[in-house]
């Protein structure tokens, strides 16, 4: 089990909830912690002075003062209001990541809710309950409301759960279940949709993918470069440190063990220098290296961070406040969508090169017999598809703002769309890389594998038992399919860390 208590959660023990391997349990002595700030909350709630969200109504209504008699009432509807999220249902690995890190957050304590209220997110991701919750309607103001809504929805009883791919209402499902449903307290309704968890959600899975594409991408760089018989000494470990950005270090050691020994790009130069998206390989995907990492420093710290509004401290005080807001979720995932735009946009530089026999020496479009077939000249139009959605995709939500809640959330983040960009970015870089492999084993093959170095040799022979040689033409989408799996699934067998 994965203990929480709002400080020390990381990437990898989220993903592993996200995914449904692990249990998450609250960490000893997080539930008396809850039950002090709780306290707290509960003496500002007799003394009857108007706190924000507590007995006051919320956005534009905050000057709205409730009757004690109705404060309950207020909380279910204050989640009630809120689910209005549109759409089709976010994955259930992207629901799961949102509950644990509402529940991460609001074990900090600062949220002031009991703990029976992060026990409840506990026991649905235990028991595998799955909010339906559509994907759009969040604009990141006061956090992702209208999808945190459909969450807290469902954990009142009320809303709907998604089962098995189907939407089922949440009462029957929970009677079936023996769940019992929560019952709201003062400030708990709030609580429960005040913060950036579901965008952080889908960014964080999908950053966590990007990692490991970004490490793929180098072995992937690697077969070109020997397909093409690039140029070694573009990979000297000098150029580093008169530059020493520490992504691109890691690609040049990647790139030099990948091609250790290599015949085809370790012997006499074919030519002085080869091109940018050869040449420049340690650079540009360093870049987004270094991109990537400033985005995980994000996302770790946004998963144990209290983003609710308002804020309980130890000596009584609430906050009003503005942790909610998306922006710096809003700027990561943005970032993380041009970082992943610009590795699809050189791997489709590099495939067009291999294509291209003015610039690879080789067969046009790697094709045998060029005319009556085509060869792979159409895996470089797809990608060229893809690549200009990412662009277009690319353009930053996190710059855009709409004013809401009758001007009270006057500039918002827009975060959720830039994570939802986000995702659909890698799904396209995922498939450009992929057809980069399938052109590189193709050129390999026709360049003569045997004088390439043993990593590559390696990745060859093990894409050549998934995807037959090329030769005449034949249909290729499934082909593609096979490189995506591989990509996916068993690439990281294949990489070497320096």
């Amino acid at each position: 089990m994965i203990e929480i208590n709002g400080k020390n959660l990381n990437l990898h023990d989220f993903v592993k909830v996200a995914e449904g391997t692990e249990t998450p349990r609250l960490a000893p002595g997080t539930r008396e912690e809850l039950e002090l700030l709780r306290q707290k909350v509960e003496e500002k709630v007799r003394s009857d002075r108007p706190i924000y969200g507590i007995n006051t109504g919320v956005g534009r209504l905050a000057e709205v003062k409730i009757e004690r008699d109705h404060l309950r009432e207020l909380q279910v509807n204050i989640v009630r209001s809120h689910a209005v999220g549109v759409g089709s249902p976010l994955p259930r690995s992207e629901v799961r990541g949102a509950m644990l890190l509402r529940a991460n957050t609001l074990a900090r304590g600062n949220s002031g809710v009991r703990p029976v209220v992060v026990e409840k997110l506990l026991e649905f991701l235990e028991k595998d309950i799955i909010p339906y919750v559509p994907e759009k309607g969040s604009v990141g103001a006061s956090g992702d409301l209208a999808p945190l809504a459909h969450i807290a929805l469902a954990l009142i009883g009320e809303g709907y759960i998604l089962d098995r791919g189907q939407k089922v209402p949440t009462a029957e499902f929970l009677k079936g279940k023996g769940v019992e449903p929560l019952n709201l307290e003062p400030k708990e309704g709030l609580s429960l949709i005040n913060g950036t968890q579901v965008s952080t959600s889908v960014l964080a899975l999908a950053l966590h993918r990007a990692l490991k594409l970004a490490e793929a991408a180098d072995l992937i760089a690697a077969m070109t470069f020997e397909a093409l018989e690039g140029v070694k000494e573009e990979f000297d470990r000098r150029i580093w440190d008169v530059r020493p950005h520490p992504g691109a270090r890691k690609v040049i050691e990647n790139i030099n063990l990948y091609t250790i020994n290599s015949a085809l790009t370790g012997g006499e130069k074919k030519r002085v220098q080869d091109a940018y998206s050869i040449r420049c390989i340690p650079q540009v995907h360093g870049a987004v290296r270094d991109s990537l990492e400033f985005v995980l420093k994000t996302v770790e710290r946004e998963m144990n961070s209290a983003t609710d509004n308002p804020l309980v401290f130890e000596n009584g005080d609430i906050i009003s406040n503005g942790n909610f807001h998306g922006q710096p979720v809003a700027i990561a995932a943005d970032l993380l969508g041009i970082s992943l735009t610009i590795l699809s946009s050189i791997s489709e530089r590099r495939t067009f090169r291999m294509l291209t026999p003015e610039l690879s020496g080789l067969p046009a479009f790697l094709a045998e017999k060029s005319g009556l077939n085509a060869g792979l000249m159409m895996l470089q139009v797809t990608q060229a598809a893809l690549v200009s959605e990412n662009r277009v995709l690319s353009h930053p939500a996190s710059i855009d703002s709409l004013p809401t809640s009758g001007n009270q959330e006057d500039f918002v983040s827009m975060s959720m769309g830039a994570a939802l960009k986000a995702r659909q970015i890698l799904a396209n870089t995922q498939k450009v890389l992929a057809i980069e492999m399938i052109t590189a084993r193709e050129a390999l093959r026709l360049r003569g594998p045997d004088a390439a170095a043993e990593p590559v040799k390696k990745l060859y022979r093990a894409l050549s038992d998934v995807i037959p040689p090329i030769g005449k033409d034949r249909y290729l989408a499934e082909d593609i399919e096979k490189a995506l799996e591989f990509l996916t699934n068993e690439m990281e067998n294949y990489l070497i860390s320096p």
